[in-house]
């Protein structure tokens, strides 16, 4: 039986960049074949030409044996082909009925959009695959996880046969991303057939029928999970061995850097999103977020970096106040923000890559003199940074949007981290990351931890949290729940946290926990 796609020979480039070379890429049906890559590696490119977005300079697809012309998403749409993209295709100003309708509008009479029955319909598959999602809120009023939870459901309205998921899990929490891999593993049960694209090693060996590692454009290599190891896999990926346990030094932290005494944040929609939040972090530790996401955390975050208003309590900066202090004024307090929206709040994406990396500085002498911008010496920092920090890109010329996304967030981290700071406060940071990046920005974090900085670290990746964290804090419906020294703390134990269980019976389930703790990947 031949496979229900091929992909032979896909070949494309683009200025300065061979992004696939001669790619051959199978799919049989019933099969989850996942994806694997660094960031650049070319695997968002093979998807988007798949999709339509792209046309091959050379190469032939192949559906169900037949040679296929896709030209444009409608054709691929046509093939039973869907795709939920890495970053949303989403219209912001239309509500979530009608994002999942577009395209496909279901009509009464032959005349009128049909929109009761297409958010039933949502409202139907939001409960069967545990993607809560109420069909009348407006894409721009919801939080990043809930956009992606929108463009699940898209392809799922569709019934696509072939379902192409761009890391689907990137916003995802630990018991959404287990209800996704269900969900998967019943499409495929059903003869549905899937690629899944992940930076993540877990999800790669608790999923996939088979794995394809891609480097650099090229082909690595086509192995079954059995074949290999966590440390096989990254190994390809990277080209080098990657170590996947972090191992970092007892905290010493000193004075507070940042204070929060009964916060009060609302919603861009004016809900009350924070509710009398207290907490501190100190020079030289890191304070962990955990919390499912839509818990007040990206509220508290926007409030603490100026982005929303603060409508009770107390914040103190390195011994200072803030109440209705601009963003510009709190980075120049020695604070740094990496944002959990790279797109919406940590780029300009029209922007070339040398402008992007002085967003926060470009007013210093060094970048500045008077009205006159110093093009030699921004160009000569961005230089720096791509290098220092492993940005692929063809040129600090091209525009920020040119980029993949985690070499977007990397932009960010290099920004952030290169310029003085005392407090850092990371929303996500590795989202969208491969394993080598995540290896490398979690050393930088502790090593800005190391040397003196406080950080207030933000993550879905409960991984992340556990591994980083010298103190963990759970948010829950806008408040905290506690706080609990990192090391007593496990999985189980923030896990009941996180869905509301009193301390004392979240405690309770907290077995003695291991000095070294594996990385997310």
């Amino acid at each position: 039986m031949p496979p229900v796609l091929e992909l032979r020979n896909i070949t494309k480039a683009f200025p300065g960049v061979l992004a696939n070379d001669h790619i051959n890429l199978d799919l049989n049906e019933g099969e989850i074949h996942c994806l694997l890559g660094e960031n650049g590696a070319g695997k968002t490119t093979l998807m988007n030409i798949l999709y339509g977005l792209y046309k091959p300079d050379e190469g032939e697809i192949y559906v169900r044996g037949k040679k296929a012309e896709i030209h444009d998403p409608n054709d691929a749409i046509a093939l039973g082909i869907g795709m939920v993209h890495q970053h949303f295709m989403l219209v912001p100003v239309m509500t979530v009925t009608e994002n999942v309708m577009l395209g496909v509008e279901e009509k009464r009479y032959g005349l009128f959009l049909d929109r009761a029955k297409v958010a039933a319909r949502i409202r139907e598959l939001s409960q069967l695959y545990g993607l809560e999602v109420d069909p009348n809120r407006y894409i721009k009023d919801l939080p990043v996880g809930i956009q992606q939870r929108v463009e699940i459901i898209k392809v799922l309205y569709r019934q696509a046969d072939i379902l192409i998921l761009d890391e689907p899990t990137a916003v995802l929490t630990p018991q959404e991303v287990e209800g996704l891999f269900k969900v998967l593993r019943s499409l495929v049960a059903k003869g549905k057939s899937i690629i899944f694209i992940t930076h993540k090693l877990k999800e790669v060996m608790a999923l996939a029928d088979r794995i394809t590692v891609l480097r650099n454009g090229r082909t690595v290599g086509t192995v079954t999970p059995s074949e290999v190891t966590p440390e096989k896999l990254a190994a390809m990926m990277v080209g080098r061995e990657v170590n996947l346990v972090v191992s970092k030094q007892e905290a010493h932290p000193t004075e507070p850097a940042l204070e929060v005494k009964d916060l009060y944040v609302a919603d861009e929609r004016g809900n009350l999103a924070v509710r009398g939040v207290s907490f501190d972090v100190r020079l030289g530790e890191i304070l962990g977020i955990a919390g499912v996401q839509g818990n007040g955390q990206t509220e508290l975050v926007y409030a603490l970096t100026g982005l929303l208003p603060i409508q009770a309590g107390k914040v103190r900066i390195l011994g200072q106040p803030i109440r209705s202090t601009s963003p510009r004024a709190i980075l120049e307090r020695g604070v740094a923000h990496v944002p959990e929206d790279r797109q919406r709040h940590g780029l300009i994406l029209s922007f070339p890559i040398h402008d992007n990396f002085v967003l926060c500085t470009y007013f210093w002498p060094l970048f500045a003199r008077g009205l006159r911008l110093q093009e030699k010496a921004i160009y000569e920092n961005a230089q720096k940074l791509v290098e220092q920090f492993d940005v692929r890109t063809p040129s600090i010329f091209v525009p920020a949007s040119s980029l993949s996304g985690g070499n977007q967030q990397k932009v960010i981290v290099a920004r952030e981290f290169s310029r003085p700071i005392r407090l850092l406060i990371a929303s996500q940071p590795t989202r969208g990351l491969d394993v080598g990046s995540i290896e490398y920005i979690h050393n930088r974090i502790l090593e800005k931890r190391d040397q003196g900085t406080a950080i207030l670290l933000v993550s879905s990746e409960l991984d992340e949290i556990m591994a980083l964290s010298d103190r963990i804090a759970v948010m829950y419906r806008g408040q905290i729940v506690d706080i609990v020294p990192a090391a007593q703390a496990t999985k189980e134990s923030i896990g009941l946290l996180m869905a509301g269980i009193h301390p004392d019976e979240a405690m309770k389930a907290a077995p003695t926990r291991p000095g070294e703790v594996e990385r997310v990947f």
